[in-house]
């Protein structure tokens, strides 16, 4: 019995090693593509099940990683804030409510929420209401000061067209004071003689109302749509959870992602990272280091839980929806794309057609176009899940 389990053992040893030969022999015939005459590409495939990597090439090139920067702003995030954490905007008052007038300023604190919409809005001024509050006497102040006073990221290009990262907006635009002011009109309040303004909130003020958001809503748009507005504040909701500070500062989000990458083994001054989403131009990273960051999270269910879903789904949705279709990476291989002028990125998890978890990492550098990059990394995750 024991010469049977013995010889077993060694048939699955030696099936293993065979299909890692013909994943390097089909990956190496792939980089022979005239494309990479003019252009470079670093590459890591990563069986996590057996803790090694099965396949390099250039993984610790430093290269720009475009929007699969969003994956090491999520793991961090979700490291420092957890699966649980609320995105809050709150309204406080110093004042008290006396024979249904509000004497007093409102002061709407921002928290960075981009998922901030005009629903919202109706059910703060709905709140208010319910309160008793019938007149209001004094200002509406926006109170931002939740982050930093800069418009754009760091290493932005000032052509992107993008909006500003203020901490209180609705729909992206700087509008919140004055929806409120129209919706609380509508519920019946009268706020004839308000006015709007700046103003920080007072330590001691009474809360009103508050509204929230999960960090999973948040993740579900980030990833699948890659929006860089979500990316962002995410970033400096990362920034305010580890700054012994009231303002949070994009500094404070580089500090908690430089000690993860220290934990992970890493030299954090090997790599350059500039802000959330990856529209910076300043961003430095390496295909090694964005797989250790995907193997921390799959061996770590606090975080895996919460980013995997959030990833796009080849040939199902996301910025994946169209791609790998009538593939066996096709609802396989789930991944964060990336995307700049002259780089193409892609990275994420599949399972290899031997049952195999694997977490990879493409990230295509020069490319003039990048459908070529788009279109090697597709025939990367292909070969993977074959």
């Amino acid at each position: 019995m024991k010469k049977y389990l013995f010889l077993l053992v060694l048939f699955l040893a030696a099936s293993v090693v065979k299909a890692q030969d013909s994943l390097h022999v089909k990956l190496d015939s792939l980089l022979q593509h005239p494309m990479f005459q003019t252009s470079q590409v670093a590459l890591m495939v990563y069986d996590l099940r057996a803790d090694t990597a099965i396949y390099q090439y250039n993984a610790r090139q430093l290269m720009r990683p475009a929007s699969t920067m969003k994956l090491i702003t999520a793991i961090t995030a979700l490291d420092h804030l957890g699966g649980d954490y609320q995105l809050s905007t709150r309204l406080y008052t110093m004042g008290t409510i006396e024979e249904g007038q509000l004497q007093e300023d409102l002061y709407c604190v921002g928290g960075f929420d981009p998922m901030l919409t005009d629903d919202d809005v109706y059910a703060f001024a709905q709140t208010l209401h319910e309160s008793g509050i019938l007149v209001l006497k004094g200002s509406v102040l926006t109170d931002r000061s939740m982050k930093e006073p800069l418009d754009y990221g760091e290493g932005w290009c000032w052509d992107d067209d993008n909006p500003k990262l203020t901490a209180l907006s609705v729909g992206r635009k700087d509008v919140f004071a004055e929806r409120l002011i129209d919706e609380m009109q509508r519920e019946g309040i009268d706020v004839s003689d308000v006015e709007t303004g700046e103003g920080r909130c007072p330590d001691g003020a009474m809360q009103l109302a508050v509204c929230q958001h999960s960090i999973d809503q948040l993740l579900l748009r980030m990833m699948k749509k890659s929006d860089n507005f979500y990316a962002e504040a995410l970033f400096y909701q990362l920034a305010k959870a580890v700054a012994d500070r009231r303002t949070a500062k994009a500094a404070d989000a580089r500090t908690a992602i430089r000690h993860l990458i220290r934990k992970l083994g890493l030299n954090d001054k090997d790599y350059r990272i500039a802000d959330g989403s990856g529209l910076s131009l300043y961003n430095y990273v390496s295909a090694e280091l964005e797989t250790r960051f995907l193997r921390y999270a799959w061996r770590n269910p606090r975080i895996y839980n919460h980013l995997y879903p959030s990833l796009p789904i080849a040939g199902v949705d996301g910025t994946l929806e169209k791609r790998m279709r009538g593939t066996a990476a096709e609802d396989n291989v789930r991944a964060k794309t990336g995307t700049l002028t002259g780089i193409s990125s892609l990275a994420g998890y599949c399972t290899t057609a031997d049952g195999r978890p694997v977490a990879f990492c493409i990230i295509n550098q020069g490319v003039l176009h990048n459908s070529d990059g788009k279109n090697f990394q597709d025939r990367v995750c292909k070969v993977l899940c074959e």
